[in-house]
């Protein structure tokens, strides 16, 4: 069995970033990144290929030009942890050993979940972001009119306002063409706000008032009926034992039940259903029960398992009460990479501490972007030298040329390299 001191379960940002951080602390460290993709893709730029301002092709790499200079790629797939005996089972490489694990694999698509949206998807009739933003473009190009509508699962997903953004952007590209009149844009959600943080939902409020988008909270979407075009929401608010469709009922909405909603969509834009890796969930690091089952069990400071020291986790497996985001990550890889070091040297772990900072780079139409950056308990937390000059609760062109240029290069250069 190949042993290593440091195995990485994952090579998408947060296994690379930890392990560029790791080589850069100490090039003598033996360290194992499992992953089995050939290519990294830049998916926070999906949102922007989805509306036709930036090519997919410059989301794709190769993954071997980041794999850091003199860490070990075992290109397979993790299949299985066994935290007791410091082992992770591969498809095809046999067993893998460790003094220090860290699990970062990402979150997986699970439209499974949603009946009727995997058909759908092989279908062509839904598209998302989240899978294929090429195909986002084409179904906005052939939009004509009726109801565009956009919405997201009850789960946990990756980049929690990636759903609003391409609704943004949808809608500021049928004003161009000439076809908003002829549009219902609706944005439907499970959730009760538009956006948790105070600061940034006012602005976000007035946005959807301003542009007549139709925002329908305690949506949650509970299957797509794919022959008819016709998706289903459970009303979800809370003592609420049934509801009724108002007055002025433009886009059609028919109860269907006392708590269930039928709406015709004409387009359909959805994020879908998602969830930690099945090898994951199976192993005894994940949260067995409650809240957060089937999530990596860390503390939410220190970012150490809380049953097994050993281990780590960051990125969107772990169980942190914040955005699934890179800027995330971008904060949690030093802090997790300190930790683990000191833990290496002294065998306790380290004090640096995890905030739960994250931003939400929320692209509100061509040209113009609000940035949302908080922490825990969704206290805004923005970047001091950013917000000196810029007030990033405020749509900002400046803002619209970081998401496009200066995040993309931040990221391949310096996030990637273990610089930022």
């Amino acid at each position: 069995m190949e042993h290593y001191q440091i195995v990485i379960i994952g090579g998408g940002t947060a296994g690379i970033t930890v392990a560029a951080q790791l080589m850069r602390k100490d090039k003598s460290l033996n360290i194992a990144i499992i992953e089995p993709s050939e290519k990294h893709y830049y998916q926070p730029a999906w949102t922007l290929v989805g509306a036709g301002t930036f090519d997919f092709k410059d989301t794709e790499r190769e993954e071997a030009d980041y794999i850091p200079k003199g860490v070990t790629w075992i290109k397979d797939k993790a299949t299985t942890i066994d935290p007791k005996s410091n082992k992770v089972g591969t498809e095809n490489s046999g067993d893998v050993g460790y003094d220090y694990l860290v699990v970062a694999p990402g979150l997986v698509m699970r439209p499974d979940l949603l009946p009727g949206l995997t058909e759908a998807m092989e279908k062509g009739i839904v598209c998302s972001n989240y899978t294929d933003p090429e195909h986002t473009w084409e179904t906005l190009k052939n939009f004509k009119g009726g109801n565009a509508v956009f919405t997201q699962p009850t789960t946990p997903i990756k980049c929690g306002g990636a759903p609003q953004k391409i609704m943004y952007l949808a809608e500021d590209y049928f004003r161009k063409e000439g076809i908003r009149d002829k549009a219902n844009v609706i944005f439907a959600t499970p959730g009760t706000v538009i956006f948790g943080v105070p600061d940034f939902a006012r602005t976000l409020n007035k946005i959807i008032h301003d542009r007549d988008i139709i925002f329908k909270p305690f949506y949650a979407p509970v299957r797509i009926d794919v022959e008819n075009q016709d998706i289903y929401f459970q009303y979800s608010k809370p003592g609420e034992s049934n509801c009724t469709v108002m007055e002025g009922n433009i886009i059609g909405e028919e109860l269907t039940g006392a708590t269930e909603i039928k709406i015709h969509f004409d387009m359909l834009h959805l994020a879908p259903p998602q969830a930690a890796p099945q090898f994951i969930q199976d192993s005894e690091i994940s949260i067995q029960e409650g809240p957060g089952k089937g999530w990596v069990d860390v503390d939410i400071h220190t970012l150490q398992h809380k049953r097994f020291p050993n281990v780590f986790s960051l990125g969107d497996v772990a169980h942190l009460p914040t955005a699934k985001t890179g800027a995330a990550i971008r904060k949690q890889a030093p802090v997790l990479v300190e930790n683990l070091l000191k833990l290496m040297k002294t065998h306790q772990v380290g004090h640096e501490s995890y905030e739960g900072y994250s931003s939400c780079p929320l692209v509100t139409g061509y040209g113009k972007m609000v940035l949302a950056e908080f922490k825990y308990d969704n206290v805004r937390d923005s970047d001091p030298l950013i917000s000196k000059f810029v007030d990033t609760s405020k749509e900002q062109y400046s803002m619209w040329l970081l998401k496009k240029y200066g995040l993309p290069f931040m990221y391949w250069n310096l996030m990637l390299r273990g610089k930022a």
